[in-house]
């Protein structure tokens, strides 16, 4: 049958029950979920980690590995049941019918094959193409997904590509068979938000051009708003609500989607006055479901002997479009009123200055041929020219893309690596030299790091109290173990996590309960300096809320001076004083949060905002995709380091952008842009972030 004679369901998901059977027991990961795909149609599948949303993905795919089964309901695909397929009719659609682009683009590539060659099996053997159509159909489809030169890209191997350009080449690979349906399971959660926005632009586009159908799993709701015509809201192992985006968003009808939104910094989120609001509780792991409703300890709704006594099915909100809620008490509750206020914090007194930057350089040498070491090397000019200051009680943010020197910067400030040149001075004591052997412990107490991932700074033998009293023996706190330890369990408070905790081992620790450890112990010796490096991008977004909250009352508690690291704008402008942009090394834009996010705006600035997706359906944004990848620090471009992707340029007379690098120039007062752009032109910049009114 060909792909124009079912004018159905593409994919067709009822009453769906997947398990994992362990030595033990059953595990339930999936219960009674119902979705529908209709042809061209992009359904998002949304939801935290641990709440099934994968699962489903391999169980259409039929990949649950020699545990998992699946135990009730059906898939068609196309009206027909893949239950009762065999092995050669599944594998015969897989690939050619159904494609899916995983998380992380490597996992999908061989490393010891050009990328040509790998595309080219998939019409050689799917369809029975010859090499020439083969590699005729390689180079239109990598031309479609926007990829430059091509043929040399067919004949590079993967490790010659960045992560955006192989996560290009996987959805190349997807879309060579012409699939009718397209499963991303978070195709974009590992690259940054400029290569995320164009991905999401292309997979969109090429959907068009394709007519695929889409299922979309991410748990980010602002990319799901941008690329879906529909959703589905899992929240342990369940659909809980399903319906067009503009309903769901608009008039949600399930207390966990609302609970959802209101842990998201949405536009107007402000960290004093309209702080965030995070889910109370935990996710609850697979064996330990409640009785009836999965997310009633946690609901604010939640109705003793009504909610916890059956399980609870699907219902029909009338008068919207397919629009289900899995909620007893949906036409009760007064959707509209609202949010109960947080207690409002009162903002701390900002201080003197604790550390200046002054022409910060940081540059590596490297072998030209890394491979057999020797012959020439080249300069990898990772910093370039830093300047600022960062005063007591202040949230410094530090934005950019990977590779633009965040986190060498990061590093040359922790001791882990020293300057090429310029100075830190930390309470005007020069620091910049001196490496973290050579740093007393007081310096070295009081700069501290929070990282990305929770689960690679603790140690996974070491129960948490005791990783918590290692650190205060390091800086040297406490004249004995008593101390240390009530010292400990004050930590404990402090991060908000039960003392009993202090006696358990990391693997027995949520993602967020881990983050709050490493918390504890980044403020065990009194930090003045915390750098938290994208501390939350590893975490829930329910669970991103509490733990930037506490950062914050820390924070007010310590008066320390929080430098915090992130790709992730609308966190940044909920959470910080002054934001810093960098791009390839450069400062290229400095001021308070205000001055950052409205315009002028430097020509990079812009485009990260454009790009950024925010779950609001009142929200217009200017689209901005950048063209092209971000330049090598091993290479970087003549003049300003931004001109080969700005669309800017041609403003500026006499091809100066090429030339010179642009000066640091003052806009307001203390509101920094490095751009060759004349005033009149970067005053007359529009906002790129506007908010429809009501």
């Amino acid at each position: 049958m060909s792909k124009d004679d079912y004018d159905g369901p593409i994919l067709e998901i009822e009453n769906l029950s997947i398990s994992f059977f362990t030595r033990l027991r059953e595990i339930p990961a999936v219960m009674d979920f119902s979705v529908t795909v209709q042809p061209g149609e992009a359904v998002g599948l949304v939801g935290e980690s641990g709440c099934g949303k994968s699962t489903v993905a391999l169980g259409v795919m039929r990949d649950l590995g020699k545990n998992g089964q699946i135990v009730g309901g059906s898939i068609k695909f196309k009206g027909r049941d893949m239950g009762a397929m065999s092995d050669e009719e599944l594998r015969d659609i897989r690939g050619s019918e159904i494609a899916m682009i995983y998380q992380e683009p490597m996992a999908s590539l061989n490393p010891a094959m050009k990328i040509g060659k790998q595309l080219m099996e998939v019409p050689m053997i799917h369809k029975g193409a010859s090499k020439e159509q083969a590699y005729e159909r390689a180079l239109q489809v990598v031309t479609d997904v926007k990829l430059p030169d091509p043929k040399r890209i067919l004949d590079s191997f993967p490790h010659q590509l960045s992560g955006g350009q192989q996560q290009r080449i996987v959805i190349a690979m997807a879309l060579m068979a012409e699939p009718s349906l397209l499963i991303l399971d978070e195709p974009t959660t590992a690259l940054d938000v400029t290569v995320e926005a164009a991905v999401v632009q292309l997979v969109k586009e090429l959907g068009k051009k394709y007519g695929t159908s889409m299922l979309f799993i991410s748990h980010n709701l602002g990319l799901v708003l941008e690329t879906c015509d529909r959703l589905c809201v899992m929240y342990s192992g369940e659909a809980v609500e399903t319906g067009s985006i503009a309903d769901v968003f608009d008039k949600m009808q399930h207390p966990y989607t609302q609970a959802l939104f209101r842990s998201i910094p949405l536009p107007g989120a402000d960290k004093n006055a309209r702080p965030l609001k995070a889910i109370p509780g935990n996710f609850p792991l697979p064996h330990e479901r409640p009785q009836g409703c999965n997310f009633g300890p946690r609901c604010d709704y939640f109705e003793d002997g009504r909610c916890n006594v059956t399980d609870i099915r699907m219902a029909e909100v009338a008068g919207d479009d397919r629009h289900w809620t899995r909620c007893l008490k949906f036409q009760e509750i007064d959707w509209n009123a609202p949010m109960e206020l947080m207690e409002t914090k009162q903002k701390g007194e900002i201080g003197p200055v604790v550390l200046k930057m002054d022409n910060l350089k940081k540059y590596y040498e490297v072998a030209a041929n890394a491979l057999f070491g020797g012959g020439r090397t080249k300069v990898v000019k990772a910093n370039e020219t830093l300047s600022f200051e960062a005063r007591e009680s202040e949230t410094l943010a530090i934005v950019g893309e990977s590779g633009c020197g965040k986190s060498t910067f990061a590093k040359v400030l922790m001791g882990l690596e020293t300057a090429t040149d310029g100075q830190i001075l930390l309470d005007n004591r020069n620091i910049e030299m001196t490496p973290i052997e050579k740093r007393d412990s007081k310096t070295v107490s009081e700069i501290q790091m929070v990282f990305q991932n929770p689960f690679d700074t603790l140690n996974p033998s070491m129960t948490v109290g005791r990783q918590i009293i290692r650190a205060l023996e390091i800086f040297g706190i406490g004249k004995n173990d008593a101390e240390r330890r009530a010292r400990m369990l004050e930590l404990l408070d402090l991060v908000k996590l039960p003392r009993e905790f202090a006696d358990r081992m990391p693997r027995q620790l949520s993602g967020g309960q881990k983050q709050r450890v490493g918390i504890a112990r980044a403020f065990a010796g009194d930090a003045r300096i915390v750098v938290a490096d994208e501390p939350v991008s590893a975490l829930d977004v329910s669970v991103q809320a509490a733990v930037t909250d506490l950062l914050m009352e820390i924070q007010r508690e310590k008066k320390t001076t929080l430098l915090f690291i992130s790709h992730d704008l609308s966190i940044v402008r909920y959470l910080s004083d002054r934001v810093m942009v960098m791009y390839l090394g450069h400062v290229v834009e400095l001021g308070t949060t205000d001055q950052v996010f409205s315009p002028p705006y430097h020509p990079y600035t812009e485009a990260l905002l454009s790009a950024v997706p925010i779950a609001d359906t009142s929200v217009q944004k200017e689209h901005i995709v950048l063209e092209g990848d971000i330049p090598s620090a091993m290479n970087p471009p003549p003049g300003c380091p931004f001109q080969t992707r700005c669309r800017w340029k041609d403003q500026v007379p006499g091809g100066l952008c090429e030339k010179d690098v642009p000066p640091m120039r003052q806009m307001a007062d203390g509101h920094q842009i490095k751009c060759h752009l004349a005033e009149d032109i970067l005053s007359r910049m529009t906002p790129v972030i506007k908010i429809a009114a009501e």
